[in-house]
């Protein structure tokens, strides 16, 4: 298969086959026409006596301050240098790649005014893994992540790093190695190049991967918590859900049908006194179908930005450039805020449902463990969910609900989508975590079902777990096994639904 840059349509899904190798991305003929043309309206600009804002002006407070044609490529190298400052621990490669495939796809439109050589040049970069290093803070997410953004593509200039074998190498090392000279960058070239959303792209398109997976586990934990605590399936019957139809809600009730069906252990209660079932139980499809919804929502606006132009000025024709704000993170930012509180929910409902299993109630011992005294069992990593809870919650302040005017003013409301993007990845780092230990209390709790068998999903992911984490007969160290669970997690090796 392959995406041609600037003409087809990225997905969340399609962009990470990309990254990973699956799926080859080119420059077409017809890209190549858009970006010539583009460029040619740019050099127009250039050569001309009418000011135009990012050609042959200076940037952001000093737009007031004319070039000359002479000066215009000291122009556009200083711009890289100088905006280069991040500072902090680089984020991972696959963040970076990210950021160049979103950035290539969004040039190749034909808006940006940029040269065919430079294109080729990232393409180059993109096809010989020559990932930049990228310092994870300094960008306030407008003008767009000036900051990352400039990191980023330094080597093309022959200055910054690259990532080599896990080391950090001087980019104009690695440019010699490949016989590549560094690139003299001309009129609009900089400002197109750090202009743009394609840190907090990035970090959303992350994000949404991984809690694509992650919706679906906190399903599966909730299942199998809800057959070790011997709960009913009635709150998930179709009719209860078709009367307050959020598309969330049915899409879990309908799953946790699937992970019931033919379950011995539900059955054989399906007649006891037991009225109701705790909220963390019985309101999984309002909880979880609420976090799926911010999820889509999120998804919607992330898979638009990554088939827009945000870089700036925009070029309409050969006099007209517009210096608009599409450069400005608010959309994702917001987006990414409501995701991480949808994120940082799946985490507290699972410590709650970890408490439950550990109260002795309803045929459990308590700490779900028979030697209770001697053992604690199960008592202390509910300790754990409950600090990475704790610490989801206090990572939930929207930080696009905060702005720090930049640039002497002229850039008063900045979006902080930056920071919204990396901690909506914190948040689900800290969710894999939670959801493993919930899967190791809801494994332990079932086997105490025993000899009732449960649905053929569930039977073959409580397998899984088993061939890592054996039941727990009597005390010993714990940090191992939760380390198995987590890397089951982190592994996507559980099996969330039928194929």
């Amino acid at each position: 298969m392959l995406f041609n840059y600037g003409s087809d349509r990225l997905t969340i899904d399609l962009v990470m086959a990309i990254c990973n190798g699956h799926v080859k991305a080119v420059i077409t003929s017809d890209a190549i026409a858009k970006v010539n043309t583009c460029r040619k309206m740019v050099q127009n600009m250039a050569d001309s006596n009418k000011a135009v804002y990012g050609i042959n002006t200076g940037f952001g407070p000093l737009c007031d301050v004319q070039i000359s044609p002479e000066e215009t490529c000291k122009l556009q190298e200083n711009l890289l240098i100088t905006h280069a400052v991040g500072v902090g621990s680089p984020i991972s490669k696959t963040l970076s790649k990210l950021m160049m495939i979103c950035k290539v796809h969004a040039l190749c439109q034909g808006y940006s005014g940029i040269r065919l050589t430079v294109l080729e040049r990232i393409i180059y970069f993109l096809e010989h893994d020559l990932i930049p290093v990228v310092p994870e803070q300094g960008s306030v997410g407008a003008s767009g992540d000036l900051a990352p953004l400039a990191h980023l593509f330094l080597p093309l200039i022959g200055e910054g790093e690259f990532w080599l074998d896990g080391a950090i190498v001087p980019a104009k090392h690695i440019l010699k190695e490949h016989k590549l000279k560094p690139i003299q960058l001309q009129a609009k070239e900089g400002l197109a190049l750090i202009n743009g959303t394609q840190f907090i792209l990035a970090h959303a398109i992350t994000g949404l991967d991984k809690m694509n997976y992650l919706l679906d586990l906190a399903d599966l934990a909730g299942a199998m918590s809800i057959e070790g605590y011997k709960g009913s399936a009635s709150p998930f019957k179709e009719a209860l859900h078709t009367i307050r139809p959020f598309q969330g809600v049915l899409k879990v009730a309908e799953r946790m049908r699937l992970l019931f069906e033919n379950s011995e252990n539900i059955m054989s209660h399906e007649n006891c006194e037991r009225v109701q079932d705790p909220y963390s139980m019985r309101c999984i499809p309002q909880v979880h179908g609420a976090s799926r919804n911010a999820y889509s929502h999120l998804k919607e606006l992330t898979e638009i930005e990554l088939n827009s132009v945000t870089d700036n000025p925009i070029v309409l024709s050969d006099t007209v450039a517009i210096s608009g704000g599409n450069f400005h993170g608010q959309p994702l930012a917001m987006g990414l805020d409501y995701a991480s509180v949808a994120a940082s929910e799946l985490g507290n409902i699972s410590d709650r449902r970890c408490y439950l299993l550990i109260e002795g109630k309803y045929g459990l011992p308590r700490l779900l463990t028979t030697g209770g005294g001697l053992n604690s069992g199960f008592m202390i990593p509910q300790y754990t969910t409950a600090a990475l809870v704790t610490e989801n919650k206090s990572l939930c302040f929207p930080p696009s609900a905060d702005s720090i005017p930049t640039s002497l003013g002229q850039e008063d409301h900045v979006s902080m989508g930056s920071i919204s993007g990396r901690k909506f990845n914190q948040i689900l780092h800290n969710l894999e975590k939670i959801l493993a230990i919930e899967l190791m209390y809801a494994a332990q709790a079932m086997e105490f079902r025993r000899p009732l068998r449960f649905s053929s999903l569930l039977e073959q992911n409580l397998s899984i777990i088993r061939e890592k984490v054996d039941k727990l007969e009597s005390d010993r160290l714990l940090k191992d096994d939760i380390n198995a669970m987590i890397s089951l997690v982190k592994n996507r090796s559980l099996i969330v639904s039928k194929s």
